[in-house]
């Protein structure tokens, strides 16, 4: 069975990371999550200190930044930075705040860009973020863009950081959505956008596991067409 790459892109919480993980493990793929590796980035130079208005600052800190993923005993994926297991941090509000400002970095990209690309070589991966389909992988056999409203989008992510124990006001969470979607969509390096060959799926008041099969179904008829 011949394999292929699947990109999925789309606006933050959108359950972009949740899908592709679900999917690449129906399709026994490799997932790759390319919003953890800007995450991960943004936490080293948070704990670093680097300045984003210090390229030299900014170019020293990426020659010291290796990224990978490893399953977990629960079936899901970790994202190591630099062998460490950092794959509770890189969730904070404090890395969600900065996070936009350190991707839209042309050396950040391209940087994590290189690393990715590196990753799937071998096809039969899943990825997910914001310019994979455009940039990383504009020949991907399946592309797929995810939207949702603003609203539902603040939502999803309040619950997930209640489940993970910490508390901020839905207002707030609302703010820092559609100031990412201001960020990715506007910003001059490789900004959020649909693909003229991307299937675009709204999920606002669709079923996480409906959205997983819509995808595997397209999955399905590229790998056997």
């Amino acid at each position: 069975m011949k394999k292929i790459i699947i990109a999925i892109d789309g606006h933050s919480a959108t359950g972009k990371s949740s899908t592709a993980k679900v999917v690449a493990s129906r399709l026994g793929y490799l997932y790759l999550d390319s919003g953890a590796m800007y995450r991960a980035t943004t936490l080293y130079f948070l704990k670093h200190g680097v300045s984003l208005a210090h390229k030299a600052d900014v170019l020293r800190a990426l020659e010291e930044i290796h990224i990978s993923f490893e399953p977990t005993a629960q079936g899901n994926t970790a994202t190591f930075l630099n062998g460490k297991n950092v794959e509770e941090e890189i969730r904070s509000m404090e890395v969600s705040n900065y996070v936009s400002a350190v991707s839209a970095l042309k050396e950040v990209r391209q940087a994590m860009v290189a690393q990715q690309r590196a990753l799937g070589k071998q096809k039969g991966i899943v990825m997910d973020g914001r310019d994979i389909g455009s940039v990383v992988f504009p020949h991907a056999e399946l592309k797929i863009f995810m939207t949702a409203s603003a609203r539902v989008r603040a939502l999803r992510r309040q619950k997930e950081l209640q489940e993970k124990g910490q508390s901020v006001s839905f207002e707030e969470i609302l703010a820092n959505v559609q100031e990412r979607d201001h960020q990715d969509s506007t910003r001059s390096e490789s900004p959020l956008l649909k693909v003229e060959d991307a299937i675009e799926i709204d999920n606002s008041e669709l079923s996480f596991n409906k959205q997983v099969e819509k995808i595997l179904q397209l999955a399905l008829a590229k790998i056997n067409g």
